[in-house]
């Protein structure tokens, strides 16, 4: 399908593709980068109906088991799934067994006839806990790579997006993207699809006065106490931040005439 000329676009994943943390006005919903690019492919088709089945902290099984049917139910021409890292993230998880579920929920999806749009893991090597596991992302990644080639799947490779290093990418837990972020990874996916845009993902950050080490030092104690420990202590308990959560667009609508 040209680019640009998708009717129908359903975004699926967990608090990547909800959106955390870029926030609206309306309090607990957030944009992120699947409604912001929702917004690009109106521009170059204003009947384009969206929906968005990602909730946070869902796991690729849970993926695969409830949010892949709902898409499919919907007959879209462009599906986004992003999902898995909350997977890799978790100790003893095989990105292999990981990677074979995406391939199943690529195949059903790609058998309907929709175009997929997928996205890599990111680059955790500046990333203080999450580059422990920057292996299995990088092997979880290979896999990607091989299953967009074999189903024919549009990639937004945002392992290679060195300007997603800067901590001004993230939001204050360090997990999940910014608004800026969120913007920039909209502009790859644009790129990705063949969307023109006006604007660079890979646009330098402004300067910035560099902090002491003290300053940072202190940052990082705020951190592994408001946002490292809570996190450490729901993965204890077996509780995730889904729990009990639908999906804040689970219909094909069009977008509001003021979303871009």
């Amino acid at each position: 399908m040209g680019s640009g000329r998708w009717d129908s676009f359903v975004a699926l994943g967990d608090s990547f593709t909800e959106g955390l943390a870029d926030a609206t006005e309306e309090a607990d919903v957030y944009r992120g980068w699947a409604d912001r690019l929702a917004a690009h492919l109106a521009e170059h088709n204003p009947e384009l109906r969206y929906a968005n089945l990602a909730v946070r902290g869902k796991l690729i099984r849970q993926v695969v088991t409830d949010q892949v049917p709902h898409a499919i139910a919907l007959k879209p021409s462009l599906v986004a799934l992003t999902a898995g890292g909350n997977d890799i993230i978790r100790p003893g998880s095989d990105p292999d067994l990981v990677a074979a579920l995406f391939d199943d929920a690529v195949s059903r999806i790609r058998a309907t006839g929709a175009d997929v749009l997928i996205g890599t893991g990111f680059d955790t090597a500046s990333t203080p806990v999450l580059k422990r596991v920057r292996g299995k992302v990088g092997t979880y990644n290979s896999h990607l790579r091989s299953i967009a080639d074999e189903h024919g799947c549009y990639v937004v490779d945002l392992w290679s997006m060195r300007v997603l290093q800067d901590p001004r990418a993230w939001c204050e837990d360090r997990l999940h993207l910014s608004s800026e972020g969120h913007r920039r990874v909209a502009l790859r996916a644009c790129e990705a699809l063949g969307l023109p845009t006006a604007q660079d993902w890979n646009e330098p950050w402004p300067d910035q006065e560099e902090r002491s080490w003290q300053e940072q030092a202190a940052e990082d104690i705020r951190w592994a106490r408001e946002h490292l420990a809570p996190w450490i202590g729901r993965r204890l308990r077996g509780v995730s931040s889904g729990d009990g959560r639908t999906a804040k667009r689970p219909c094909l609508e069009k977008l509001p005439t003021n979303c871009g």
